[in-house]
């Protein structure tokens, strides 16, 4: 019974850092927003996002249409609304699946033997030695836009990220005293990198994650403001503004309205992300010392 309410207690205690972190607290809001607004979106939008209305077309911010439309009449706040589904359609996948390999292949590098880390080292060392947007644009190329491309470009370029920080960590980790005690009582290895390492990751991991998640819808954005993430007329923050860059003397409104997300994303997670590194990497030193 001890476990849990240790637990249930560094979890309100997070919470009670956050509340009284301005920043942290701020980004949480922002956070909590665009998730919300994400998950209800058909209760936010006012209009379909791909419904065409040619009479409408290029109207600036009015009563009707709080931000205007596009080119084609597209209400443009139901667009962002959804927009910001896309992105995070993107980006929770894309941080679960790096997250799961990098931290098996950084654990299994970095408490197994030499030539496998060594190994391991060669994998991460090949993907990161192709630019990400380059190594993107060149995978597009070959199999199409999509929203499952994206997703898997990213993840693959995302994992040595992931797994040379666990890496590192649980090397530094397995040779703690409190490992080598584990081991001479007979602890299994299994044991000893599920019950005693893992938890000891996670932490950070978990702040590293939520701190990337801005660049991977970034890089989202990215994609499809060149026509080579999303496929039309799906909503896109970035398709939002290659619409806006081509009529930008004519639709101002485009660039904002695509703009704007992307910089409170970026703003929140990052505001999120240092609040809780705060809190989170001095309760993993005083674990790693009281074990």
């Amino acid at each position: 019974m001890s476990e849990p309410i240790k637990n249930n207690s560094e979890i309100v205690e997070i919470f009670r850092h956050l509340i009284r972190d301005q920043l942290g607290l701020l980004g949480l809001i922002i956070v909590v927003l665009i998730i919300g607004s994400a998950i209800f979106a058909p209760l936010i939008a006012p209009y379909d996002p791909i419904a065409m209305n040619i009479p409408d077309r290029i109207q600036g911010p009015s009563f009707a249409h709080i931000l205007g439309t596009d080119q084609l009449g597209r209400d443009t706040f139901s667009r962002v609304i959804y927009g910001g589904r896309v992105a995070l359609q993107v980006a929770l996948p894309t941080i679960a699946g790096a997250l799961f390999l990098g931290l098996l292949l950084g654990m299994i590098a970095g408490y197994g033997p030499k030539w496998l880390d060594n190994l391991i080292l060669l994998f991460f060392d090949t993907v990161r030695s192709f630019p990400t947007v380059m190594f993107a644009l060149a995978v597009v190329a070959l199999v199409g836009p999509s929203l499952n491309t994206v997703i898997m470009v990213i993840m693959a370029t995302s994992i040595p990220t992931y797994g040379r920080v666990v890496r590192t960590m649980t090397q530094s980790i397995k040779t703690s005293e409190f490992i080598t005690a584990e081991r001479s009582l007979g602890a299994s290895t299994v044991r000893i990198m599920g019950v005693h390492i893992l938890p000891n990751v996670l932490g950070p991991l978990a702040v590293l994650a939520a701190m990337d998640i801005p660049t991977i819808v970034g890089l989202e954005a990215g994609l499809s403001f060149l026509g080579m993430g999303v496929k039309p007329p799906t909503p896109s923050w970035g398709s939002l503004l290659n619409d806006g860059y081509s009529l930008l003397r004519n639709t101002p409104w485009l660039i904002i309205a695509g703009g704007i997300p992307l910089i409170l994303i970026t703003l929140g997670f990052t505001f999120l992300g240092e609040a809780l590194r705060d809190v989170v990497d001095p309760k993993l030193r005083g674990r790693g010392g009281s074990k």
